[in-house]
Formats: C-alpha cells, sequence, structure tokens
C-alpha cells in the first residue's frame, strides 16, 4: 500500500508555498525519470500538504484576465496579492479561513487517470463535510464541490485545479471552512459568472474548528485513495 507524507504548512505566503510545491514535484519527476533509465531502484514518494494562504488571488492557465474585477491598486487597498500559476482552471480566491490542500502524488503508483483523480478529490470532500453535517456533491460538467447542486441554489464550497506532468501532480483544492466571502466578490470564481459561492461557516451559521475538518480530510483522503499514513 502507498504511504503518503503529510505536512501541515500552516499560514504561508502563497509563493513561498508554490516554491516548495515544485521542489517537491521536481524531484519526484527526476526520481523517475532515472527510475526509467535503471539509474535508480527508488521510486518517488507521496507528499499531501495543508495549509492557509493571506489573501492572494490566483489565475489558472486556461484563465482569462478579465475575471480578475479589480486593478493593482485595489488589490493592495485589500492587501491581496495576484498570481498566473501553472494548474489548470480559471480564477480562485485562497485566504485565511479556507483550508488548502496540495497533493503531491505519483499517479503511476495509484491509476494513471487524471478524471478519477479528480472525482477522488471530490469524493474526499464530500464525505469530509458530510461528516460536518453538510450534504454536498457535484454538478455535471464543472470541477469542484457543491451544496445544492443542480438547483437554482447551488453554490461552489470548494474549488479545484491540478497539474499534472508524467503523472505526478501537484496544486489542489481549497474549502471554503471560514473564509471571509466578501473577497470573492473581486473575481468571477472559476470563470462562472451565475454560480454563489459558499463556506462551512454560512452553511452551519458558525465558525468550524479547521484542524477537525482537516483531520477528517486527511482520513477520507486516505480511504478513498486507500494509502496509509507515514
Amino acid at each position: 500500500m502507498n504511504q503518503v507524507k503529510v505536512e501541515d504548512l500552516g499560514l504561508i505566503d502563497y509563493k513561498k508555498a508554490w516554491d516548495y510545491q515544485e521542489e517537491l514535484f521536481k524531484s519526484k519527476v527526476d526520481l523517475k525519470i532515472a527510475f526509467r533509465k535503471e539509474e535508480t531502484n527508488d521510486l518517488p514518494s507521496h507528499d499531501l500538504l495543508f495549509c492557509q494562504h493571506p489573501h492572494v488571488y490566483t489565475l489558472g492557465k486556461s484563465g482569462s484576465p478579465g475575471n480578475l474585477l479589480i486593478n493593482e491598486q485595489m488589490l493592495k487597498e485589500k492587501d491581496a496579492q495576484y498570481y498566473k500559476i501553472n494548474r489548470g482552471g480559471d480564477i480562485t480566491y485562497h485566504g485565511p479561513g479556507q483550508l488548502v490542500m496540495y497533493p503531491i502524488f505519483d499517479l503511476d503508483q495509484f491509476f494513471t487517470d487524471i478524471h478519477k483523480y479528480m472525482r477522488f478529490l471530490e469524493e474526499a470532500v464530500i464525505l469530509t463535510l458530510f461528516e460536518f453535517g453538510i450534504t454536498a456533491g457535484r454538478v455535471e460538467g464543472l470541477t469542484g464541490v457543491w451544496v445544492d447542486g443542480g438547483t437554482p441554489q447551488e453554490r461552489k464550497i470548494c474549488a479545484m485545479g491540478v497539474k499534472s506532468s508524467r503523472w505526478v501532480t501537484m496544486h489542489g483544492i481549497a474549502l471554503n471552512v471560514n473564509p471571509d466571502l466578501t473577497y470573492f466578490n473581486n473575481i468571477v470564481p472559476c470563470g462562472i459568472v451565475d454560480k454563489a459561492v459558499t463556506s462551512m461557516a454560512k452553511e452551519l451559521g458558525h465558525e468550524v474548528d479547521m484542524a477537525e475538518v482537516q483531520e477528517a480530510l486527511t482520513e477520507n483522503m486516505a480511504n478513498v485513495f486507500d494509502f496509509d499514513l507515514k
């Protein structure tokens, strides 16, 4: 069975976390290349990173810059940063109170199906939300996890955007636990014009313990992907 090392980075600058992801990602890709050249007998390990970020907007490689609705001066006034990054998807927001999870997995050791990978990530979140009394699910044709999906009231509670090369993954998910949702008013979230955004706190009417959510999500990731924790 695969073993995954879990690391809590705490509240960390987005660029610093991105650089750390890239470092882990590159080391795994390089090791896979060496393995296939029979220069080593070692396979890449797997990492699962958790963190929160100071206010930041990130735009995926397929996204439209026009979905950021504020200018550079307004970003400064809101103490927010903005990055164009190398994951899939459009624009999203990260900030305190949002649980961010970055799996740096070698999918060759799990399964080589990126769509299955995305659905497994969604499933782990859906199971976690259910433990806290929130019924959530998927919306056909859209990524992420939604509350009241398929109804006029559907609203997104978890965004997703990943990168994969040589079946090594990076980036991941952002689950809205207790964030300031007003920051989403400054973007067209994920490039979807007519969909609302919500959080666990908003759905439940009270703040939620971030550590408890992280623990539940970790356990559900282990169950869904069938791995052991280091």
